[in-house]
């Protein structure tokens, strides 16, 4: 599909309400014109889908059990919707002073959203990405938020019960990367966030004992000219040693023996992408080195692993392609754009770390980035081993939906099975897997 062009500034000279009017109508023709069948692979019903709202507040969303009920709550933007049926929302924090996008059945439901789009006014969220832990020992799961990249990362004091806002402290004042992860990179049992900060790669965690504090962020390499905006960050043990290294697009970098010091970890080149989303290092093919799995291109086309391979002391890096720019490029034939948002998890608990993903909706509006207005497409591909080879087979979980900057998977109804959760320009949805 090509690039939608219409003559806004043309239309624009004539009364608003009518130009705007005039705009939507030919998105929404897009939209049907260029609507196409399910993709080759698509699974049979799985997912029971849920929409929880039609706004768009955040590019992510995050489970927790919020209120200590026993069961799991999401929370996305500045609300938490309380499970076991998220229909029951709660405030979080002040909604923000924009008017929400609403979007329903693939249109703009209201002016002043769509004319907050054509000016940037309402094109972005302040809440990229979300995470719950419990960071004050009060053992009430709190909620962060990484906010637009390159500005602060906030969390949010779970109020034990009370129904109140949640008291916001400041994490870091400036958190860069548009994927940064919560994992426990140091091995000490408690997550930090990885992220970049001022041109360098590294991690920030919370002082237990002073929870409340900034947080201290820590260097792993120098000053590499990274931009807030930069796109692709990784984890995983890369080369076997047990502990933790980083992934970016164009290299991993080695943790060393002892952290006593920053910038000291070791550096490794590779071109894993051209501009990913988040990435994971993790056995694809079972020969016991890990691989690496990410996007090609977030803004773009491809989802890839990269196989390890050894020989006479030497690591050489083979890549697969699992989805591409057409049909025939990638293994399973799928084609979507914009995969802005990679989870690596077993779906089908056949002990296999399949992927899910999909198409971000919009990421830079409705002229934006490759087809913009195709179909949002959600997707888990299953990984199969025969023989020693890997193969992937896409699985289309929903084609209205797809995904931010963020895609959780989780188990929310505790049948011990991974549901899905998205939040991004077209609301926030619960895929929960039958």
């Amino acid at each position: 599909m090509k690039h939608l062009h219409f003559p806004v500034r043309m239309i624009w000279g004539w009364s608003r309400p009518l130009a705007l009017a005039l705009a939507a109508a030919v998105i929404g023709s897009a939209l049907l014109a260029n609507a196409q069948p399910a993709p080759p692979g698509a699974a049979p019903i799985r997912w029971r889908k849920l929409q929880l709202t039609t706004e768009f507040w955040a590019e992510g969303a995050c489970a927790a059990d919020v209120n200590r009920d026993g069961h799991t709550d999401v929370l996305s933007g500045p609300f938490w919707y309380a499970g076991p049926d998220f229909s029951s929302r709660h405030q979080i924090h002040p909604a923000p002073e924009h008017f929400p996008l609403r979007r329903v059945d693939g249109f703009t439901t209201d002016i002043a959203g769509f004319k907050g789009f054509l000016s940037g006014e309402n094109g972005y969220s302040e809440n990229f990405l979300s995470f719950a832990a419990d960071l004050n020992g009060d053992r009430w799961p709190d909620y962060i938020v990484v906010g637009h990249p390159g500005k602060e990362t906030w969390w949010y004091e779970n109020p034990a019960g009370q129904d109140r806002p949640w008291h916001r402290h400041l994490a870091l004042a400036q958190t860069d990367n548009e994927s940064p992860h919560w994992v426990d990179i140091t091995g000490d049992g408690r997550p930090e966030l990885l992220c970049m900060n001022g041109g360098r790669l590294g991690y920030a965690a919370p002082n237990p004992a002073q929870p409340e504090v900034p947080w201290t962020f820590h260097a792993v390499t120098e000053d590499r000219g990274w931009k807030w905006n930069t796109h692709g960050l990784g984890y995983g043990d890369v080369n076997g040693d047990g502990r933790l290294d980083l992934i970016t697009c164009l290299n991993w970098w080695e943790q060393p023996a002892t952290l006593e010091t920053d910038c000291s970890w070791k550096q490794h080149d590779r071109e894993f992408s051209e501009a990913a989303a988040q990435m994971f290092a993790t056995d694809v093919n079972g020969d016991g080195l890990a691989d690496v799995i990410a996007s090609v291109n977030a803004h773009g086309y491809g989802i890839a692993w990269h196989e390890q391979r050894r020989a006479n002391g030497a690591t050489n890096w083979i890549r697969h392609l699992i989805a591409g720019r057409t049909p025939m490029d990638g293994e399973t034939g799928v084609v979507f754009s914009q995969p802005h948002a990679v989870s690596v998890v077993d779906i089908n608990g056949d002990g296999l770390p399949d992927i899910v993903t999909g198409k971000r909706f919009w990421a830079h509006g409705p002229m934006g980035d490759e087809e913009p207005n195709a179909p949002a497409v959600l997707y888990w591909f299953e990984l199969q081993r025969t023989n020693g080879e890997a193969r992937y087979v896409a699985h289309l979980v929903d084609d209205d939906s797809g995904v931010g900057t963020q895609v959780t998977a989780t188990d929310l109804n505790g049948d011990r099975k991974p549901d899905i959760v998205v939040g991004n320009k077209r609301g926030l949805f619960v895929f929960l897997q039958r």
